[in-house]
């Protein structure tokens, strides 16, 4: 294709993409009005399921599909970076470095914190479809919350607190139990994903149907990708850094 074709293609592309933005925006209400067709229709929805929280009922049930979509995106960037981190076979050779001079108050709060962290995690996490949170913000709060023994100054303690083939195997097990929750709606005749279990009573823990259950898988997987992805950093930087004798 020559230069002007793609040149052609191009600007019909832009201007047929240019007058769809400008009449979506078009539409949008106006600032500071009193009519909000979305946000009225997706509170209702969340209410209906018995969801105090309607961005996690929005996430989790109304656009299930997206978030769906957003973690196979997740799941296969987490797998392409790790394969481009793969250890050499002269880095997996060397042995991994030991703690290096940490101040003991940093230390002190790594190891206080850490416990603190994985609970405020896994409590994100479960209570999502009641409170602000939900799997995404709990998953991430926990994979990085056990990097903590790492800033506190053991990374052989960090490796033998998270033994890497569990996390790869909560990624599978995460986008899994998506999977499984899609299937469950099409077997209910009510279509993929879709909220068909008992809704329960509001404010309670187990409620909002499957919103909840959709936001544990989803932090499940979150918290093995970061927890596999960070390691795959690490462990590339520390061996780089081994072989250069900075450490």
């Amino acid at each position: 294709m020559s230069r002007r074709a793609r040149l052609v293609l191009f600007g019909i592309g832009a201007t047929v993409l240019a007058t769809m933005l400008g009449y979506a925006l078009h539409l949008v209400p106006p600032f500071g009005g009193d009519w909000h067709p979305y946000r009225d229709s997706a509170v209702a929805a969340a209410l209906s399921r018995q969801a105090p929280n309607v961005v996690t009922s929005v996430n989790f049930d109304q656009r299930g599909l997206d978030t769906f979509a957003e973690e196979a995106i997740l799941l296969a960037s987490v797998i392409g970076a790790v394969t481009l981190l793969r250890p050499a076979a002269d880095e997996r050779a060397r042995r991994p470095p030991g703690a290096g001079h940490v101040l003991q108050s940093t230390r002190l709060a790594g190891y206080l914190l850490l416990p603190v962290s994985l609970l405020l995690g896994a409590d994100i996490v479960v209570h999502g479809h009641l409170t602000p949170g939900g799997g995404f913000q709990g998953g991430v709060v926990f994979g990085t919350g056990l990097h903590l023994m790492y800033l506190a100054g053991s990374y052989p303690a960090l490796r033998r607190l998270r033994p890497l083939h569990w996390y790869e195997y909560g990624e599978a097990v995460g986008m899994g139990a998506v999977v499984a929750l899609g299937v469950a709606g099409l077997a209910a005749g009510a279509g993929f994903l879709a909220n068909v279990l008992p809704t329960g009573q509001f404010g309670q823990l187990v409620s909002a149907g499957t919103v909840p259950l959709f936001s544990i898988a989803i932090g499940i997987e979150v918290a093995s990708g970061v927890v596999v992805l960070l390691a795959g950093f690490l462990e590339q930087d520390l061996a780089i850094a081994t072989r250069r004798g900075r450490r």
